[in-house]
């Protein structure tokens, strides 16, 4: 290596896996493009037709620096989050008692800024089940502690979560449990929790949909039940729907319903950017329901590329966990990985009616300024990660070498 490209490779910002890079490149562009596109009629409005460009611009920029910073940080250093547990089951606390919009309490406002405490702890519950995966033994008696301390975690972060957000608690639940697979957690303990969660999810599912629909608004009134009626009813319209489009109750599904429009009125390659027709219908075209945007834009291809796009970075993850010396940062990095991926699947299920309707946004692509930034972390701790494990790559010498030595 010369000495100008040394140079460089130490003054440079963008280190770690290439690809990596790339991906959060590609998503960000397309976020920014749809993003701009999908808030044209909140821009017509308003009548501040650049506001929601630079404002997600900002948000942008600032999450790629956020990530730029963090994938400097070494990665022992990322031991030191699951000390703020504490801090982040008490801002989960607060949130119950903070002002409800569209009939939840998800945010927290300090200083002009809003942000989900839900976010934060995600990725704090995904790091303390990662050192603790890591500090693991292979005694049972090591495993099945372990296997009680992750569920005991799981339990308290997503039970305060769930009844503002279920459907973020029950995902971020469920990489919980991947990550207990990837950890090697015994089967005879996995098998249980899944067993048990089956027929839990089974008694739920029935007691939704087919509860009578004033009990469940009876029951709703009651302290921490007040999201029962949004679940059964958005149950009920997905397992409901009718076959014969004509029958097709748009007050009713509004959402469901111009997301399918725009995807069924694209081609191959869309109608282009910023033609969408459907953005002017759907209620949350620039978060919620932006890959149904995407797809009537840019097409069968388009949409392809984006899904194409969360399937590279979960196998480059894999990839860098592979490599990696140690189990926590390897276990930290799936773990991240997976979520971002899930995520992003649900999101699109739920574009395409495979899935009922939730709030989860499209991980980089959706509009939101503090879920922006903190996926960026994310992407940071993954980078960080691949960082350092290239380098020791880097560092093993080859087998010609050590036969010459």
């Amino acid at each position: 290596m010369s000495l100008s490209a040394k140079i460089f490779k130490k003054i440079s910002l963008f280190e770690g896996d290439r690809v990596l890079w790339m991906v959060l490149f590609f998503l960000c562009v397309i976020s920014i493009i749809e993003v701009y596109s999908a808030s044209s009629n909140m821009s017509y409005k308003s009548g501040e037709f650049w506001r929601p460009a630079t404002q997600h611009v900002l948000f942008i920029l600032i999450g790629v620096t956020t990530t730029v910073c963090i994938h400097k940080v070494p990665c022992r250093f990322f031991k030191l989050i699951p000390l703020t547990l504490p801090l982040v089951v008490l801002l989960l606390l607060i949130t119950f008692f903070t002002e409800k919009v569209n009939n939840a309490s998800r945010w927290l406002e300090y200083g002009g800024v809003t942000f989900q405490p839900s976010e934060l702890a995600k990725g704090v519950l995904i790091t303390t089940v990662a050192m603790v995966l890591s500090s693991m033994k292979e005694e049972a008696q090591s495993q099945k502690q372990t296997f009680k301390i992750i569920l005991v975690l799981s339990i308290v972060i997503c039970g305060f979560i769930a009844p503002e957000n279920f459907s973020t608690a029950a995902m971020t639940f469920l990489v919980v449990l991947i990550m207990m697979f990837v950890g090697r957690i015994p089967w005879k303990y996995l098998g249980s929790l899944i067993g048990i969660l089956a027929l839990a999810g089974g008694m739920a599912y029935a007691f939704l949909t087919l509860t009578p629909e004033n009990t469940i608004k009876n029951l709703g009134e009651k302290p921490g039940l007040h999201r029962l009626p949004t679940w059964a009813n958005r149950l009920k319209n997905h397992t409901e729907e009718p076959e014969d489009a004509k029958q097709f109750n748009l007050q009713k599904n509004t959402q469901v319903a111009h997301a399918k429009i725009a995807i069924a009125t694209c081609n191959v390659v869309g109608k282009g950017p910023g033609n969408s027709v459907e953005r002017d219908f759907l209620p949350q075209p620039f978060s919620d329901f932006i890959y149904a945007i995407i797809i009537e834009e840019l097409g069968i291809l388009g949409g392809g590329f984006v899904l194409f796009l969360y399937i590279v970075l979960l196998f480059r993850t894999a990839r860098i966990a592979s490599r990696c010396e140690n189990n926590f940062p390897a276990f930290l990095v799936m773990g991240i990985a997976i979520l971002l991926v899930t995520q992003a699947l649900i999101n699109m299920a739920v574009a395409v009616g495979v899935f009922p309707v939730t709030g989860q946004p499209l991980p980089f692509v959706s509009k939101g300024g503090t879920a922006t930034i903190i996926n960026c972390a994310y992407m940071g701790i993954i980078l960080s990660v691949s960082r350092s494990a290239k380098q020791r790559t880097d560092l093993t010498p080859s087998p010609v070498d050590m036969i010459e030595y």
